[in-house]
């Protein structure tokens, strides 16, 4: 920066960027723990823009006055400072589910709420690295930091099983009209968008002109209005309704730490039977489906003929139920038997028509990853749930679809398997299942984490789902929140958290011909990708 570039610039701006050491790690911890305010439920943009425009001086000072090779360090160091407090603020909630069995998980409840946010952190300092070797004056560090913040995302989502909770572009995909584009972009596309728009302001109090000052931030509002714009367009009518097919989601609300007691099984059973044959409103049809959510039962269904006698007797002829299960698998000789946890169908006459199995566990939920298993298990520590080995993943990641008589297929998710973009089918469609989708269901039990954000979060996260492949979400959750999403992201109707009810909707029909995020996949979020990392090479050859 030259003298008169830098009389221009405030003090306090110039005394963000002279930080050094612990001074600058705290600022950029408190920054990135600012930024998560930004995330459900709260959902306040501007709480990300100064999170970022922060960022950006802290990352002016690190890149400053050293050569390109020398300035990743420090920036690295900035980035994951910032990532530490992103993920603290935003993921203090895991730390509820250590309480459940506190007599026996307490002890690493550390381990959740700050020491995963540490590691997960290491993806935004690699983030803010790169873009430190990329740093130049003007707005086009904008795209430098951009290119970091979306790879680092997209890494968080894939490398080591994947979390992409809270990536940044769930700033965006809180509001109706913005999360149109995920349509066309995807969740990794927002996320570009989000850190080029919150980034924007950086350059009002740093720009050498007032063209490099204003102009940034003016297009910024310019593209968060076309955004909105598209999506108002995009919205429409209300989605038409399939025709014959009435959803009752049932949500018992059992807590947690009663839920897979076996003692319990027979009172758990009628709660849920109790619950599917409450009447219904006066003049509604009769439910034609039962959904209960995630691990319904505290023994093996598929085993117990008694339990599936008394379940089939309590639907009404022609009602089918879908349910999370869990199920057993014989073992060849010499092994163990494996457990999965399922999604079945049943129908009337106390079958079970079609079952799907989760594909993506949760690392520690439940199961213990394979280089730390044994040595875990040496010391008496197992997984959260409490399966015999934890439970194994099955193997049909992309033929996730489920037949269901009087439903389109259905493309079944497990918990957090929502949360991943293209779960629903392979990305871009490289294998597509032979018969396409007609719905998403996703059933998951929240009660680990209470009444926290973490119900929340997990609830806009997969609602984002349905917008990007154009498929209509029906979600039931053990606690709530349950809900029956259209495919353009607008919810039909939901439960509270925290109650036990049930919920009767229609079933929206999903858009025709589906939508270009659910044909190419990520590949609008590689041009994206690739046109900020263009565009900050080209500034910094500039002399």
């Amino acid at each position: 920066m030259s003298d008169p570039e830098r009389a221009r610039v405030p003090g306090t701006v110039l005394a963000i960027a002279r930080l050094t050491g612990w001074r600058r790690l705290g600022l950029a911890w408190l920054a990135g723990a600012l930024g998560a305010v930004a995330m459900p439920p709260y959902g306040l943009l501007p709480a990300l823009a100064v999170s970022l425009t922060v960022a950006v001086w802290l990352q002016d000072g690190a890149a400053a006055e050293r050569t390109t090779l020398r300035r990743f360090g420090p920036c690295f160091l900035v980035g994951w400072a910032w990532g530490f407090g992103y993920l603290t603020a935003g993921l203090w909630w895991l730390g509820q589910a250590f309480l459940v069995e506190a007599d026996e998980f307490l002890w690493a409840l550390p381990l959740g709420v700050i020491g995963l946010p540490l590691v997960l952190g290491l993806f935004y300092g690699a983030g803010f690295g790169a873009a430190g070797l990329l740093w130049s004056r003007g707005a086009a560090r904008l795209a430098a930091l951009a290119f970091g913040l979306g790879a680092a995302d997209w890494l968080r989502g894939h490398l080591f099983t994947g979390f992409p909770w809270n990536t940044l572009g769930m700033a965006l995909a809180q509001n109706l009209w913005l999360m149109q584009w995920a349509a066309v972009i995807g969740l990794y596309g927002l996320c570009i968008l989000a850190a080029l728009v919150c980034a924007a302001p950086a350059t009002l109090a740093t720009g050498a002109s007032p063209r490099a000052r204003f102009g940034p931030s003016a297009a910024a509002a310019i593209v968060l209005a076309g955004m909105a714009l598209y999506g108002a367009e995009r919205l429409g009518p209300p989605d038409p309704a399939v025709a014959g097919v009435r959803l009752r989601l049932v949500q018992p609300n059992l807590p947690q730490d009663a839920k897979f007691r076996p003692e319990n099984r027979a009172d758990i059973v009628d709660r849920y039977i109790e619950l599917s044959q409450r009447p219904t409103e006066a003049g509604a049809p009769e439910p034609t489906h039962i959904v209960w959510p995630e691990s319904a039962f505290p023994f093996l269904i598929q085993r117990d003929p008694d339990a599936l006698a008394k379940v089939a007797a309590g639907l009404k002829p022609g009602q089918h139920l879908i349910t999370g299960a869990a199920r057993a698998e014989e073992p060849l000789p010499g092994e163990r038997l494996r457990f999965y946890n399922a999604v079945m169908v049943i129908g009337p006459d106390g079958r079970i028509s079609d079952s799907y199995d989760k594909v993506h566990l949760v690392p520690f939920g439940e199961y213990l990853p394979a280089p730390l298993d044994a040595a875990l298990r040496a010391v008496g520590l197992r997984q959260f749930v409490a399966i015999p080995g934890g439970f194994s993943a099955g193997t049909l990641a992309g033929q996730r679809i489920l037949t269901v008589p009087g439903l389109p297929p259905v493309a079944a998710t497990i918990c957090y398997e929502a949360i991943f973009p293209g779960a629903i089918l392979p990305a871009g469609h490289a294998a597509p299942a032979p018969r396409p989708p007609g719905m998403i269901l996703n059933v998951t039990n929240d009660a680990w984490f209470g009444d926290t954000p973490g119900p929340r979060q997990h609830l806009a996260q997969a609602r984002l789902r349905a917008v990007e492949e154009g498929l209509p979400l029906v979600r039931d959750a053990n606690t709530g929140i349950s809900a029956v999403i259209d495919p353009h992201g607008r919810i039909v109707a939901r439960t509270a958290l925290d109650t036990e009810t049930w919920l009767d909707a229609d079933l929206p029909a999903r858009i025709v011909g589906g939508t270009l995020y659910g044909q190419f996949g990520d590949a609008a979020f590689a041009l994206m990708l690739a046109a900020c990392l263009g565009g900050a090479v080209i500034a910094r050859r500039r002399p």
